[in-house]
C-alpha cells in the first residue's frame, strides 16, 4: 500500500479568491488542447483555418462545463434535481460528467461546423486527438481531490482515500488518466498523424475510450446515490459507454466502406 499524498484542494489563494486544482485543471487541458490544435489546423485536409480556432476552443469549452453539469444532473443526480432544481447551479458541492461533456462538445461543434461551412464530424476529427489532454488532467484532479476513488483491494499500490474509510482502493482516477488520458492521447495522435478517412478518427476515439472507460468502472466505486444498477457490477459510466463503442465501430467500418468504395 502507497501513502496517499494529501495536497491542499486549493492550488492558489488570493484573499478571498481561490483556485482549486480541479479548476485549474481544466484550464491545464484546455490550453495543452489549443496549442496542439494550433498544428493540426495548419494542415491542407483541416476543415477550418487557423483564425477560426479561437472561436472552437470557445465553443468547445462552454460545451464541456454546461455539458458535463448537465449530464451529471440528468444521469447521476436526476431525482435530487426534482427536489431541488436549484442545485444545478450548486457547482461547488461537485458534479461533473464526461458523457454529458461530450455531448456538450458535439453540439458546440455542430454551432461551430455551421459557422465555418464544414460538417460536426470533420471538426470531431480535427479535435478528437487533444481531448485527451483534458481527461488526463481531469483524473489528475479527482485524484488530488481524493474523489471518484476505487473499489477495496489489496494490491501494492493502492491507497486510503480521505473520506473513503480505512480500507486501502484502487487508484481508479489514475487508471483513467493513463488510460482515457495517457494511452487514448497516444493512440489518437499516432494514428491521426496522416490524413485518415473521413469520421475515422472520430470513431476511433468513441471505441477507445468507451471501451477504457467500461474496463476502469470495474475497479471504480459506483457513484454513492446510483450504486450498481444490474447483476452487483454494471454502472451507468458502462451504461453510457457501451453507446460509444457501438458508435465508434459503425463510424469506423462506415469511414473504411466508404474509403475502399471510392479507391
Amino acid at each position: 500500500m502507497l501513502t496517499y499524498p494529501i495536497i491542499d484542494p486549493v492550488a492558489i489563494s488570493l484573499g478571498p479568491i481561490k483556485v482549486h486544482w480541479y479548476g485549474l485543471m481544466y484550464l491545464i487541458g484546455i490550453g495543452g488542447a489549443w496549442l496542439l490544435l494550433t498544428k493540426r489546423v495548419t494542415r491542407d485536409y483541416s476543415p477550418i483555418k487557423p483564425e477560426a480556432l479561437e472561436d472552437l476552443i470557445f465553443y468547445g469549452a462552454m460545451g464541456v462545463i454546461l455539458g458535463g453539469r448537465l449530464g451529471y444532473i440528468i444521469f447521476y443526480n436526476f431525482p435530487q434535481f426534482i427536489a431541488d432544481p436549484l442545485i444545478i447551479f450548486k457547482v461547488w458541492e461537485g458534479g461533473m460528467s464526461f458523457h454529458g461533456g461530450l455531448l456538450g462538445v458535439v453540439f458546440a461543434m455542430w454551432l461551430s461546423a455551421r459557422k465555418n461551412g464544414c460538417t460536426v464530424l470533420a471538426l470531431t476529427d480535427l479535435i478528437a486527438p487533444v481531448v485527451p489532454i483534458g481527461l488526463f488532467f481531469g483524473r489528475i484532479g479527482n485524484f488530488i481531490n481524493a474523489e471518484l476513488w476505487g473499489r477495496p483491494t489489496d494490491v501494492y499500490w493502492s491507497f486510503i482515500f480521505p473520506g473513503a474509510g480505512a480500507l486501502a482502493r484502487h487508484p481508479s482516477q489514475l487508471y483513467e488518466a493513463g488510460l482515457e488520458g495517457l494511452a487514448l492521447f497516444l493512440i489518437l495522435w499516432i494514428y491521426s498523424n496522416k490524413q485518415r478517412p473521413y469520421m475515422a478518427v472520430s470513431g476511433m476515439f468513441a471505441l477507445f475510450y468507451g471501451t477504457f472507460r467500461f474496463i476502469v468502472e470495474f475497479y471504480r466505486v459506483p457513484d454513492a446515490q446510483l450504486g450498481y444498477l444490474a447483476m452487483d457490477w454494471l454502472t451507468m459510466g458502462q451504461i453510457l459507454s457501451t453507446p460509444m463503442i457501438i458508435l465508434g465501430l459503425i463510424l469506423l467500418s462506415l469511414a473504411y466502406r466508404k474509403n475502399s468504395t471510392k479507391n
